[in-house]
């Protein structure tokens, strides 16, 4: 059974800038929730084949989720994707431009969980339906109150 979410927000900053700082991974503290750290497992710049590991707290524990970037392009979409674990997940940012100069950001994951995570698919399709919606008003958060 795999899990499908998009969450979408619309943020009253250009395209271009709205989409330089989501897809920089060292920004992901700013923004995300549960990532406490990000630790890049292959040189920078972000391009497809970059690796990096996202160090995350949640429910008291501490867990690394590396994904390597897959698709690329810059200020409309990337796509990341990790395969280890009990919930392999792609994760695709999108980024469109709103009439009056706002942004779009469009956050789209999909897991395909395994093993004993197969049993809690619908609590794990819950609980990133929240985070997404939680994470993406942090990112607009961070992004309008910026001069």
């Amino acid at each position: 059974m795999s899990v499908e979410i998009t969450t979408e927000i619309v943020i009253d900053r250009p395209r271009a800038e709205v989409a330089a700082f989501a897809a920089d991974p060292d920004n992901a503290t700013d923004w995300y929730e549960h990532v406490k750290r990000v630790v890049w497992r292959t040189r920078r710049p972000l391009a497809v084949g970059t690796r990096v590991g996202f160090l995350a707290e949640s429910l008291g524990k501490q867990l690394e989720f590396v994904y390597e970037i897959t698709a690329l392009v810059p200020g409309e979409r990337l796509v990341m994707r990790s395969l280890e674990g009990r919930f392999p997940m792609e994760t695709t940012y999108s980024w469109r431009d709103e009439p009056g100069g706002g942004t779009r950001m469009s956050l789209s994951n999909h897991a395909e969980p395994r093993g004993v995570g197969r049993l809690s698919a619908t609590l794990l399709r819950r609980s990133m339906r929240r985070s997404n919606a939680n994470d993406l008003s942090r990112l607009k958060a961070v992004l309008e109150s910026r001069s």
